[in-house]
């Protein structure tokens, strides 16, 4: 943990706010660690039980067992009448039970003796101003990446021109000053129309942001610098916050679990970074259709391959067989011994950290993305919705790996052929200059996290500001 200097008197008292979904409980849990460590900050993690998935509650668990000095404060939510929005997504529902409690905030921060508040962006709008009336600086930590931060920031700004011009709720190619065009058709779907609950929590939240007392954000100077400096040097908006860039943050080191030692002892038996390993995250489920192309691809692409199957939105409804997902075709048996699939889950740190693994089939994540990044595996895009195709924009920036943007995503027609899949997998394991660019971007990742390095100073600017911080409010 990177220090800032001496500091007399109690310690100071950092709260993190997550909100639903590994997506953004990932790398809360990472940055409460790094900022337990040595002589940092006491951090408390404000969490809402129950969880939406299983997966954010195993987490929560493990996370607290490997981090003691972490502690646990529960956010308990105010009424919530879901059927005010039939159909939305459960994490969206959950965003929005999790805003309308924010005035319950307060309380919580009072009670813990809070010197500084991390919230999510998606509570952003309505946990800045609670935190501002205690007195409590408040800092945003931003899930995704610094392209995604810099068209938040200024996507409230284009709507209001949109509007202007008369073409209220119409999007197209969004120019972010200072960065690049994000095209029509990478903006998440969701943003589309103006009337959607997530629509309107992003426009606040970006709206929000201005009033932060500080911008943290999961990616490194050198992988991202052009949004990275647009953002820091008031391009994107004017009188932007500070953007403190502190990662990749490193994953925690959970003890280990007796179900990680089957896919562990099979990448133990192949070849080095011969493993084409594919997941899409935890957060959406692909077609039965687009499953099918995608296993007889996999097959078709000749490669050892570690294939995590995940058939639905919440873990908690995911009851189907890997046949019938996969359909009962023999693939399963004509694949043994040079795949392993598996529905169950995976910690991917582990995964990525391995030798034999050389290339990774991802939706672009964040959390992925960074961590292939940390540890040089190079990626090959396939963003499904949201955030994801902003990402993969800048995995192919960064030289991190490749993306095939004729790929469909969420809501568009066509599946993905077979014969496209197992031809592209296969063109990149054999390049031997996608798996050297991946390497280069894991010593990036390295220097910026090593003492000195930009995300260290960084974090330790961070960390320092919360401490005069408490020492004004303690």
């Amino acid at each position: 943990m990177p220090t800032s200097g001496d500091h007399a008197g109690a310690r100071t008292h950092v709260v993190l706010l997550p909100s639903a979904g590994m997506g953004h409980l990932v790398p809360f849990g990472r940055l409460a660690v790094a900022l337990s460590q040595g002589d940092g900050c006491d951090v408390s993690v404000a969490a809402v039980l129950p969880t939406v998935s299983s997966a954010e509650s195993r987490h929560l668990d493990a996370l607290f067992a490997a981090a003691p000095a972490v502690r646990h404060l529960d956010f308990r939510l105010a009424p919530f009448d879901a059927s005010e929005f039939p159909g939305a997504d459960p994490f969206f529902l959950r965003f929005e039970a999790m805003r309308r409690s924010a005035p319950l905030l307060g309380p919580l921060l009072a009670g813990a003796g809070a010197s500084a508040l991390v919230t999510d962006i998606v509570l952003a709008s309505v946990a800045l101003p609670v935190a501002r009336e205690r007195g409590v600086p408040c800092y945003v930590l931003f899930t995704s990446s610094a392209a995604m931060l810099a068209f938040c920031a200024h996507f409230p700004a284009y709507t209001d021109a949109s509007a202007a011009a008369g073409r209220p709720g119409v999007v197209g190619d969004v120019d972010i000053p200072g960065v690049y065009r994000i095209p029509k058709t990478s903006v998440p779907q969701a943003l589309h129309d103006p009337k959607h609950l997530f629509t309107q929590q992003f426009v606040a939240n970006g709206r929000g942001l201005v009033g932060a007392d500080g911008i943290l954000v999961n990616t490194f100077d050198a992988f991202e610098p052009e949004a990275v400096t647009a953002l820091r040097e008031g391009k994107v908006v004017s009188d932007f916050p500070p953007v403190f860039a502190v990662g990749p943050l490193l994953p925690v080191r959970f003890p280990e679990r007796d179900p990680a030692a089957g896919y562990m002892k099979w990448l133990d038996a192949q070849p080095a970074r011969s493993v084409v390993y594919v997941s899409f995250g935890s957060r959406k489920a692909i077609s039965p259709d687009q499953l099918r192309e995608l296993a007889a691809g996999l097959e078709a692409s000749g490669q050892r391959f570690l294939w995590v199957v995940k058939g639905a939105v919440v873990d908690k409804d995911d009851a189907g067989e890997l046949g019938e997902l996969l359909g009962d075709d023999g693939f399963l048996e004509r694949v043994r011994g040079r795949a392993l699939v598996t529905k169950g889950w995976v910690e991917q740190e582990e995964i990525l950290r391995h030798g034999s693994v050389g290339l990774f089939v991802s939706h672009c994540g964040w959390n992925s993305v960074t961590e292939a990044a940390a540890f040089g595996v190079p990626v090959l895009a396939w963003p499904r919705f949201g955030d994801q195709r902003v990402n993969a924009a800048v995995v192919a920036r960064g030289e991190l790996g490749a993306w095939e943007q004729r790929w469909s995503w969420d809501g568009e027609e066509g599946l993905v052929s077979e014969e496209e899949i197992g031809e592209k997998i296969k063109a990149v394991m054999v390049d031997d200059t996608v798996a050297k660019k991946g390497v280069k971007v894991g010593d990036a990742a390295a220097a910026a996290t090593a003492k000195g390095g930009t995300s260290y100073r960084s974090l330790a600017e961070f960390v320092g500001r919360c401490r005069d911080a408490g020492g004004r409010h303690d």
